[in-house]
This record gives structure tokens, sequence and C-alpha cells, in this order.
């Protein structure tokens, strides 16, 4: 038994473990992957919701020209993105309404933060309409303000055929 014993414990005091600078360069390794690994991780969910702003707005504006398309005007500001679902009362007032709406779900899709989209008819720049998303910060101006206009909406369409 003693035989035994001591070839075990000579075997052991053979083997060698790892030295604090080879663990020290290992851990270092790690967390130079972990810095450089996390923010591309983290921007991830954010670019996701920036896509599916875009797609909304997108979405919103050919059921615009749909619209426009029917009653021969887009709607105005004041009548707003609620005459997709339901027809205005206000003037001017839709001449050939589709009594189903204009859009798939019978409610306004809110922006990836909560808020409603904003728009406007005519916008700033003159085009017919403009329909944005105030982006993370919800700030006018902020950073991440998402924007389509028609002319925009119009272009993509023809790009696409």
């Amino acid at each position: 038994m003693k035989k035994v014993l001591k070839k075990l414990t000579a075997r052991l005091s053979d083997q060698r473990g790892f030295t604090l600078i080879e663990i020290m360069i290992v851990i270092t390794i790690l967390g130079i992957l972990a810095v450089v690994i996390t923010p591309m991780l983290m921007d991830l969910p954010q670019k996701a919701r920036i896509s599916k702003a875009k797609q909304d707005i997108a979405a919103l504006s050919l059921s615009l020209n749909r619209y426009s398309l029917d009653n021969g005007s887009y709607p105005t500001t004041d009548q707003g993105l609620q005459a997709l679902i339901e027809k205005p009362q206000s003037d001017p007032a839709p001449m050939n309404y589709n009594e189903n709406g204009y859009l798939e779900k019978k409610q306004l899709p809110k922006d990836p933060w909560g808020r409603d989209y904003i728009y406007k008819s005519p916008a700033d720049n003159g085009d017919p309409f403009e329909i944005t998303s105030l982006g993370p910060d919800g700030k006018e101006g902020g950073k991440g303000v998402i924007s389509s206009t028609a002319t925009e909406s119009e272009s993509k369409e023809k790009e696409g055929k």
C-alpha cells in the first residue's frame, strides 16, 4: 500500500499547474473580448427598434397614398393618421372613403418607444405629408428622430418596382 501511495504522490508532484502570469493573461484576454463584444450586443435592440419604426412609417406612407388615390387628397394634420382607420368628419371630407379603412389592423401603431407617430400635412419642405417618430429620446430635434415624407415613400415604391 505504501508503494502505491508513493507512486501516486510522485505522479502528482510531477504535474505542473498554471502560473499566476498565465492565469492573468487569460483573464486579460477575456476582459478585452468582453469590452469589445458587449457594446455590439447592447446596440442590437436599439437598431431593431429603429428598423421597426422605419417599417411602420413606410407602411403608414403606403396607406396614406392609397387614401389619397381614393379621395383625391391626403388627410389634413388635424384629421391625422386617425383618418386611416375611421372616416374623418371634418373638411375636407373624403369622397370615396374605404369603409374598411386603410390599415389592416383597426388601430394605429405606436412607435417602438411607445409614443404616437407624428403626422403633418403638408410637410414643411412642400411634400404632401411627413410622418415622424421622435426616436429613443422622445425630443423634437433630438437624437434618433426618424422621418419620412411623401416624396421619399414614392421614390421607395418606384425603386421596388
